[in-house]
């Protein structure tokens, strides 16, 4: 039945009505109405939509709780990366921050966007044609997790904009955190129902926000503030970042108060103390503040390095700090092997939660700190930083017993621990057996440049290790569909689909196989180098350190990681019941002399979309013709293939002079290579 005229004009007017009203209380801090005249529009509209199904549309403010829970989150890869931030501690680390930006844009002077660094957890909006499409986390800043459910209850997020005619596509970027008075309020109606309070404003709004409910999410009463963009089609970008926060205010979103616009050091490190002394008295929680060069060209002309732009850095608060017992000294096994000495400590107040444990980084740091079992030491935590013990603050009866010894065997699984020459951690060396390294183990061995067993994710590799089917990767060949089938919402197509990916990957290749083995230091193209070197299984296990180094670009580091590996008992077991469960590969002859091809001995960087070729198809082709491929743009790079959206590697590549290719010049030293 079609909706009656006047119904849908009242339910658009109540729509935009109670929008506006979210926008002035949540963004502007100004309401007009009470909560319960807002109460009394919402409910007006929810029955009209009840009444009439056809008029609720995605961006209705009714349907900022109406998903239902999830079974999981699924993962988004982001158009454009999340990076994150180099951080300052001191004037000094500010003033060299100043000094890179003026010389590596040749001005004496250069102008800042100062403004607020969060301490929330970080997402990014996608909107569609102006309508709030898609939301996802950081993740580890190429991969997030899509949570458009639980950020459509945030009410201070549009969930359409403000602009008429709406970008085709925009990205903003920003903080979701709990406002002090939401945080409080929150803890105060848990402690009145005898239910479990929040930790800290920080842990409520990361685990609220990770919620499959999405009515739980809403419960945190969650906010939000803009500070930037990533990936937009049909939007003119303001030229600098000052004007991209107004813009971003002007779209609807909300963007902190507290920033402003600074030149030079002086400018920085006024914004950083009239910010610290305003700290307390702020809505959130703040752990620093963030200086980002406010010319968007100018950013565009300092680029990248690493993982982080060049044009912005985060000047940290100082740490909060308390005073404690130290009452042991333990070890603890990380998911890549890495032994970390814990202390455990009299419980103590610090950086706005109750610590008992801090850590104690490795043996070299204990030994420069003086710490001792049963000394009073000085326990510091900034933010979500893991606490700590930063120093001794009086001395304990310092007993013989009372110093720590790196023990010689994991606590985990009894395997040798070893400390490579040059490294300062201690490690595990049973990779494949041990339990607190089994999880990593398992997605490593599965991933798709590894065994690729499609189908085998976070939440299944959890469910095979906690009901204890799977303890080695040896374990995932001896599965069957009842085990498969009879887990938590694994369904018989799904187990059978697992079990077939399981299957497929019994057929591998050698250098895929070493790869998967998730030897420290042994990336894709060290494992392809260790298979063509030596031909075999069998002949690689049995080199020592001397012999593996001959392979090409193995180091004495990577050397000795290997030997280890395969001298461990657990691991070579491992292999033997793999090898026993039907996983082969193809074995020849140890490589004779140098690769050839036109791309012998070159390093090659791919960068951007290739108009007919994926990434890794772009990769086979040049590792085949002798080069090798690596991940990011140095001095020792030869070529750089780069595609449409190339960003700061090629940016890198011409700073550098490093010759580019497009793929047609590509394919043509490719051919050069077949022609007799």
């Amino acid at each position: 039945m079609a909706v009656p005229r006047e119904v849908a004009e009242r339910a658009a007017r109540l729509a935009r009505e109670i929008e506006r009203h979210n926008h002035l209380y949540y963004v502007l801090d100004a309401p007009e109405i009470t909560d319960a005249q807002w109460d009394e529009l919402f409910a007006e509209l929810a029955a009209l939509e009840a009444a009439w199904p056809g008029l609720a549309t995605p961006d209705s403010p009714t349907q900022r709780v109406g998903a239902k829970p999830a079974e999981g989150f699924a993962e988004v890869s982001h158009r454009v990366p999340m990076l994150s931030l180099a951080n300052a501690f001191s004037d000094e680390d500010v003033a060299a921050f100043d000094r890179r930006c003026r010389e590596g844009l040749g001005k004496e002077a250069v102008e800042y966007s100062c403004e607020l660094k969060f301490d929330g957890l970080a997402v990014t909006l996608a909107y569609e044609d102006g309508v709030l499409a898609k939301g996802a986390t950081r993740g580890d800043g190429e991969t997030g997790e899509d949570v458009t459910a639980n950020l459509r209850t945030i009410r201070a997020i549009p969930l359409r904009l403000r602009a008429e005619p709406p970008p085709r596509l925009l990205e903003v970027r920003g903080e979701v955190l709990m406002l002090r008075r939401d945080f409080e309020a929150f803890n105060a109606r848990a402690r009145a129902a005898g239910e479990k309070t929040l930790v800290n404003p920080r842990n409520g709004a990361a685990g609220g926000l990770r919620q499959l409910d999405p009515r739980l999410t809403a419960k945190r009463r969650l906010s939000f503030f803009a500070y930037g963009i990533g990936a937009h089609e049909g939007w003119a970008v303001p030229p600098t970042h000052a004007a991209l926060l107004d813009a971003l205010a002007a779209l609807g979103f909300p963007v902190a108060r507290e920033r402003r616009t600074a030149t030079g050091e002086a400018g920085l490190l006024a914004f950083y103390a009239d910010i610290g002394a305003r700290r307390d008295a702020l809505p959130c929680d703040i752990d620093g503040v963030v200086y980002k060069v406010n010319a968007r060209a100018e950013q565009e002309a300092l680029g990248f390095v690493s993982r982080a732009p060049r044009w912005a850095v985060a000047h940290k608060f100082p740490a909060e700090e308390a005073v404690t017992e130290l009452l042991d000294i333990g070890v603890q096994v990380g998911r890549t092997g890495a032994i970390t000495p814990v202390a455990r400590l009299a419980p103590v107040f610090v950086g706005g939660t109750t610590v008992s444990s801090a850590t104690l980084h490795n043996e070299d740091e204990i030994r420069r700190k003086e710490v001792w079992r049963r000394d009073r030491v000085v326990v510091r935590r900034a933010g979500d930083v893991i606490p700590e013990v930063a120093r001794v603050a009086q001395a304990g009866p310092r007993e013989e017993g009372d110093r720590f010894a790196m023990p010689a065997a994991c606590p985990e699984c009894g395997s040798a621990i070893a400390r490579l020459e040059g490294e300062a951690i201690a490690r595990c060396t049973g990779g494949l057996i041990c339990p607190a390294q089994r999880k990593a183990a398992l997605l490593h061995f599965a991933s798709r440049r590894a065994m690729d067993i499609e189908g085998l994710g976070d939440r299944l590799v959890d469910q095979l290790v906690d009901a204890g089917l799977v303890r080695t990767p040896a374990d995932l060949y001896r599965l069957d569909h009842a085990a498969l089938a009879g887990l938590e919402r694994m369904a018989d197509k799904s187990a059978a689909n697992v079990l077939a990916a399981i299957g497929r990957s019994r057929e591998a290749t050698l250098p895929r196989f070493v790869f998967a083995l998730g030897i420290r230091h042994v990336g894709e193209v060290t494992a392809k180098d260790l298979a063509r070197h030596f031909g075999t299984l069998d002949a690689l296990m049995a080199a020592d350190a001397a012999r593996l180094q001959e392979a090409p670009d193995v180091g004495p580091v990577v050397a000795e990681s290997v030997a280890r590996f395969f001298a461990e008992p657990h691991n070579r077991a491992v292999i033997a019941d793999l090898r026993a469960a039907g996983v082969r590969w193809a074995e020849g002859e140890p490589a004779r002399g140098a690769p050839e091809g036109p791309f012998a001995g070159k390093i090659v960087v791919l960068t951007g979309t290739l108009p007919t070729m994926t990434r890794d198809e772009a990769k086979a082709l040049v590792e085949a013709a002798g080069g090798r491929v690596a991940g990011s743009v140095s001095k020792k790079t030869h070529f750089v293939v780069a595609g449409s959206e190339a960003g700061s590697k090629l940016e890198r590549a011409r700073e550098l002079g490093i010759e580019v290719l497009d793929e047609a010049r590509l394919r043509a030293m490719l051919e050069e290579r077949e022609t007799p």
